[in-house]
């Protein structure tokens, strides 16, 4: 029993000679590991179960630290899974597969170039969304090694920690990175990802979940409707090729105001002609970065789930799914153009060749530390 849970339980004093036990009956437990296939190079991958007693479920495969299913009821006790995957190690290793779900890094988002200058040193990283770097590499990108997992108890709940150690020159990034990512769930169906890291050498560090989001369930029509609230009243405008400019813009006046709770599809038209072909911006997060603040809100009208997104980062990236093309995922259901958002909590992009936003250099000696939490819940 997680100590979460543990804090709920009551015993109360002999009562008329009767003993009364007033236990939660919401205890978050952890089940697993269980096979879930191979690499295609044979690696056994392995996957965990996360569930409390409302009815959440959350899947983690050892296979890019990753999130494959996530169970959430609806206003009326209904159960489905709300973010996009497969259903094997295959769909997550072919090109169907857009990030569902991973662990993105060792630098997520953009890098411009594919270039950095670090100590005095030039480095060059594979370029895989021309002209630029994305997520971390190709080959050996934190999302497609296969990390080592174990079952934890935290104060914030049972869970799963995630470790994985990069080696230094790997895609190209110097240092050897130690990487723990930690899924937890607590009874008051918080989902709590906590990333830490240490590096032997000077190195850009930036570290999210890059998970795509269907408050009406996987596989079902665009999430146009949805309800979105970003706490951001600025956002950094990019170039043609979603690189920032160093520029931070107020929202006010523009399509990407999400202050109040607004439908996506509003004005999303509006962004249709620009580089990112609707949603794809970072938001510069109001409030102290390094303490746990709301992000976001998010509402499914339909079926009354809301997802909160809270973080200790700067930023998070609002992607509301346009180059989805109806590949085919779990279950066999397709995903076409928009039917998930994806929600990042990150540092902002190619911070690492922008002296004035805040700095992704992780030194030797120091500890780098981003707590995410999503909380599910209906009405």
């Amino acid at each position: 029993m997680s100590r979460a849970c543990a804090s709920r339980l009551m015993l109360s004093a002999f009562l008329g000679g009767w003993m009364v036990c007033l236990v939660s009956p919401a205890c978050a437990e952890v089940s697993g590991p269980e096979p879930f296939g191979k690499t295609s190079d044979g690696t056994p991958v392995e996957r965990y179960t996360l569930s409390n007693g409302n009815g959440v479920v959350a899947k983690l495969m050892t296979r890019g630290a990753t999130l494959t299913e996530l169970h959430v009821p609806d206003k009326e006790g209904n159960v489905a899974d709300v973010v996009l995957g497969f259903d094997s190690v295959a769909g997550y290793e072919s090109e169907a597969n857009q990030y569902f779900g991973c662990t993105t890094g060792r630098v997520a988002n953009r890098i411009a170039e594919g270039k950095f200058t670090l100590d005095g040193e030039e480095y060059t990283l594979a370029i895989n969304n021309e002209p630029n770097h994305l997520h971390g590499g190709t080959e050996r990108s934190l999302d497609k090694v296969v990390w080592d997992a174990k079952t934890v108890k935290t104060k914030f709940g049972d869970g799963v920690r995630f470790t994985y150690v990069s080696p230094d020159g790997e895609e190209g990034y110097p240092g050897k990175l130690r990487v723990t990512v930690t899924y937890t769930l607590s009874d008051d169906n918080d989902l709590r990802i906590s990333y830490t890291a240490s590096t032997d050498k000077a190195t850009p560090v930036n570290l999210t979940n890059h998970s795509y989001f269907n408050l009406a369930g996987h596989g079902s029509d665009t999430v146009l409707d949805h309800r979105l609230k970003i706490n951001a009243d600025k956002y950094t405008p990019t170039d043609d090729t979603l690189i920032p400019t160093g520029e931070l813009a107020a929202v006010e006046g523009t399509p990407l105001d999400f202050r109040k709770m607004k439908r996506i599809g509003k004005q999303i038209e509006q962004l249709v002609d620009t580089a990112a072909l609707g949603y794809d911006h970072n938001f510069v997060l109001n409030g102290e970065a390094g303490k746990l603040r709301l992000a976001a809100r998010l509402k499914d009208p339909k079926s009354g789930r809301i997802l909160t997104v809270r973080t200790t980062e700067p930023g998070i990236q609002f992607y509301s799914g346009n180059f989805l093309h109806g590949q085919t995922g779990k279950g066999g259901k397709e995903y076409p153009l928009r039917s998930a958002v994806c929600l990042e909590t990150q540092h902002f992009p190619n911070s690492v060749n922008e002296p004035d936003f805040p700095s992704v250099i992780l030194k030797p000696g120091e500890k780098y530390r981003h707590v995410c939490v999503y909380t599910l819940k209906a009405e």
